[in-house]
């Protein structure tokens, strides 16, 4: 669960700003590769994931305060290009169902994007390594390790934001109509972030979801691969 669900006005302008121009840059190159692809073939798969994204990103796992991604799974079938596009997408949709702001759909896109980016070269490494046999243990791990980097970089856009998560929480959870829709920043949430509180609160939460969200994506590659073996093996941009 590597997306932050921060309203907007709280993040500093400068990051939120970084996290567009980014996601900006990305999109437009991701866009230019998709120039050598067969769009009309994939622009089904960009309706049917993207939809999925966005049904299992909004159905949190209330004992872990988890939710699955499914982006390593985008990136293996649409290839890193394709599905950076499609994240952008998702993010921009549910940023309007209130479940984080909407100016940190940039950042958010980084975020994500890079789970499908890692993941999907990591699944081919590890294809190559172990063999085509291994399928489900290569979409797994490579779930799991992008997963892992994914919340690293969250943790980062964090600290360095110079906010205090514990304090954020608490205003949503007090009066979260007026935490997304209020641009003002109380002087109480510029503080220094107690980064290392932070890391192991979500390394003890999440490392369920993440062994979670890895056997999902396993499962799914594999039976992917058995119907559709075209939508796995082959390289894409």
């Amino acid at each position: 669960m590597s997306h932050l669900h921060i309203p907007d006005g709280v993040l500093p302008g400068w990051l939120v700003m970084a996290g567009w121009i980014l996601t900006a840059v990305i999109l437009a190159f991701s866009i230019y590769r998709t120039r050598k692809t067969e769009l009309k073939r994939k622009i089904p798969l960009i309706g049917i994931i993207s939809a999925l994204m966005i049904v299992c990103m909004t159905i949190p796992i209330v004992p872990i305060a988890y939710h699955i991604n499914l982006s390593v799974i985008a990136g293996i079938i649409l290839g890193p290009a394709v599905a950076f596009i499609s994240i952008f997408i998702v993010d921009l949709i549910i940023a309007m169902f209130g479940h984080g702001g909407i100016t940190v759909i940039g950042l958010n896109t980084m975020v994500v994007g890079t789970e499908a980016f890692i993941g999907f070269y990591l699944f081919q490494i590890f294809m190559a390594l172990i063999g085509r046999d291994s399928i489900m243990w290569s979409s797994g791990l490579a779930a799991v390790i992008a997963l892992i980097i994914s919340t690293s970089i969250l943790v980062g856009i964090i600290y360095a934001s110079q906010i205090n998560p514990e304090i954020i929480i608490g205003i949503e959870e007090s009066n979260p109509t007026e935490a997304t829709h209020d641009a003002h920043v109380p002087n109480e949430l510029i503080k220094g972030v107690n980064v290392k509180s932070f890391a192991k609160t979500l390394l003890i939460l999440l490392g369920i979801g993440w062994l979670l969200e890895g056997i999902i994506t396993a499962f799914v590659i594999k039976y992917v691969s058995r119907v559709r073996p075209d939508l796995i093996l082959p390289q894409r941009v």
